[in-house]
């Protein structure tokens, strides 16, 4: 408890940073950018203060194997955590965000405009069954405090991933996953999508490994936060 309220102070004595992202895929708990909800904040642990389902009606129908993600970047460049928490007790809140679904680490993602991800991966050993409720968090930061925003899903035997004319992403949006071994790379071309996880050369995300000693220690500051936030 002690090392997780040092990061957190830590974290928000970083300078503030003015953009935020939107969620546009699977639909957030609420538009956290609008005018109109200025009760929620981007930089409210763990959801920006959205409650499950406060609209009744933004719940997303999702493949039992893992489905797609799409993101509005609104910075140069940002590291992304996606994780998933399941609904315990039927109509509760989910903010225990225990699951991983960036992969083994988490991305680098450069780029303004538009970031689809096709397929997210759920973790080994996690089988959900049909009419399971969880929601999922998505978190950014960059030399700032990190951003929140949430979506709840349900889990579907019927339900698919985006088709690739609805996942596409923006040109010069690429996203790099951080891995613990020696870099290597691949491209895409524009306009289409990918799955950073597992690098593709047919993308329009470019799915780069990132050797981490090449990471400076705000990645390792963002990587505690991030985990230590989800447990």
């Amino acid at each position: 408890m002690a090392i997780l309220t040092f990061l957190t102070v830590l974290t928000a004595a970083l300078p503030l940073v003015n953009a935020h992202f939107g969620l546009e895929y699977p639909s957030w708990r609420a538009n956290t950018l609008s005018d109109e909800n200025e009760s929620y904040s981007q930089w409210t642990y763990p959801c920006a203060g959205v409650p499950s389902n406060a609209t009744g009606n933004n719940v997303t129908d999702w493949p039992l194997d893992g489905g797609s993600l799409v993101l509005d970047m609104h910075h140069p460049w940002t590291y992304l955590f996606v994780n998933l928490g399941v609904q315990i007790n039927p109509g509760s809140t989910v903010s225990n965000f225990n699951y991983s679904l960036s992969g083994q680490t988490f991305w680098n993602v450069t780029g303004n405009g538009t970031l689809c991800i096709e397929k997210l991966d759920l973790p080994s050993g996690f089988k959900p069954k049909d009419g399971d409720r969880a929601s999922i968090q998505v978190v950014t930061t960059d030399s700032g405090s990190a951003l929140y925003n949430c979506a709840d899903i349900t889990f579907r035997a019927n339900a698919t991933k985006l088709s690739g004319d609805k996942c596409k992403s923006s040109d010069n949006v690429k996203a790099y996953q951080v891995q613990s071994g020696a870099a290597s790379s691949s491209s895409g071309n524009g306009g289409s999508s990918t799955t950073p996880s597992q690098p593709s050369n047919t993308g329009g995300v470019a799915a780069t490994g990132v050797s981490t000693p090449v990471l400076t220690s705000v990645v390792g500051l963002a990587v505690l936060f991030a985990y230590s936030m989800a447990l």
